[in-house]
């Protein structure tokens, strides 16, 4: 409870009781008023202020306001009009609202029993037969009616948050699942880069002379940890592995392979050209996997949900301290990344950008289609 929402009951309850005092001391809205004008005001005083605790306790608020009624009933008898069932509809509402389906059902119990003092006390049935009392009844649909619109809104909102909380693990299982492709890549492409290292130490100290102990030794050393770190990325990355994955001997794509694969997505049906500005030059491995994965997550994204595109286009733009990468299609009906969830491949690219301290903008084209954009620093952090 926040003090909004105190203030908000507050002001209910003021409400109702100035409704209640209307009709007690002055008719307003009733048919037929029954005992004292000071009892009947008082039994709408207190119902109404029982509102103030409705959101704290729902049932324990609906009972008290049931108690009470059938109490000043019973004494004085039952008064017809509206504010005699208003803040039993208010209090049916919070209870369909608040209370898990197994003690919301406790609200048309409730809804009976105060039903059946007003009907009971009431001297304008008396004398009525069996059927006409039970005609009655009718006067309840107004607070089961209250009391199903509090259980749709609490379903409503039980089922949005489940969705919420879905979406999330989906996110959070995506993000997992694009760290471990990460990290199997990564120790590929260092996996060679040490592979390489230890093999030039080696072939180095083999050129060295008897006298060159010292120089011996340090490339031994070299040679060992060179060994030792390969070995132990091995085992790291085992357990990333997957038994089917295709990729394990392949070996890692890069940009100069952008060509072959706008090829794939023309064969596809995805019209796609690349265009290359400014000097091109040679990435880091790591860099480099990123900026292809980067043009195949866009393509990706235009060949399943553009909206008959007719051209996709690849441009890369090399500058001094940085490389754009930009996917851009035509698609009409493309929704703004604002009003869409992220899928699991933008999360995707989202985490490979971030490791090398770069930007990623994922949004639709004024003129109509998407766009995917991304700044890689060429020397990160």
């Amino acid at each position: 409870m926040t003090r909004r929402s105190w203030s908000f009951d507050i002001a209910l309850a003021l409400a109702v009781g100035v409704l209640g005092q209307l009709e007690a001391w002055w008719g307003v809205g009733a048919t037929h008023r029954q005992g004292p004008l000071w009892a009947q005001a008082t039994l709408y005083a207190v119902t109404a202020a029982l509102l103030v605790v409705r959101r704290v306790h729902p049932l324990g608020c609906l009972v008290a306001i049931v108690v009470v009624s059938a109490v000043e009933f019973a004494v004085f008898g039952s008064p017809e009009g509206t504010a005699v069932a208003l803040s039993m509809l208010v209090a049916g509402y919070t209870v369909g609202r608040r209370l898990p389906a197994r003690r919301a059902w406790a609200a048309p119990v409730l809804g009976v029993v105060f039903w059946a003092a007003w009907s009971v006390f009431d001297p304008v049935n008396d004398g009525a037969a069996a059927p006409e009392r039970l005609g009655t009844m009718v006067w309840m649909s107004p607070f089961v009616i209250a009391w199903l619109v509090g259980v749709l809104l609490r379903l409503s909102a039980t089922n949005a948050e489940q969705r919420r909380a879905s979406r999330r693990q989906q996110e959070a299982q995506a993000v997992a699942e694009e760290r471990n492709r990460i990290a199997r890549e990564l120790h590929d492409v260092l996996g060679h880069s040490v592979s390489v290292m230890t093999v030039q130490a080696s072939a180095v100290r083999r050129r060295l002379t008897a006298d060159q102990a010292v120089e011996r030794q340090a490339l031994e050393t070299v040679e060992a940890v060179g060994r030792g770190a390969l070995t132990e990325m091995r085992r790291m990355v085992s357990a990333l592995r997957q038994a089917d994955d295709s990729t394990l001997l392949a070996p890692a794509p890069g940009l100069d392979q952008v060509d072959g694969l706008a090829e794939q997505f023309r064969t596809a049906g995805l019209p796609v050209e690349v265009s290359v500005s400014g000097t091109p030059r040679a990435l880091a491995p790591a860099l480099d996997l990123t900026a292809y994965r980067i043009v195949q997550e866009g393509l990706t994204n235009a060949l399943r949900h553009a909206d008959r595109p007719n051209r996709a286009e690849v441009t890369l733009r090399y500058a001094t301290d940085h490389i754009q990468v930009a996917v851009r299609d035509d698609g009409r009906g493309a929704a703004p990344a604002e009003q869409a969830p992220p899928g699991s491949g933008l999360l995707g690219m989202r985490e490979r950008v971030a490791v090398f301290g770069g930007s990623l903008v994922a949004r639709a084209r004024p003129g109509g289609g998407f766009e995917l954009v991304a700044s890689l620093p060429l020397d990160p952090a």
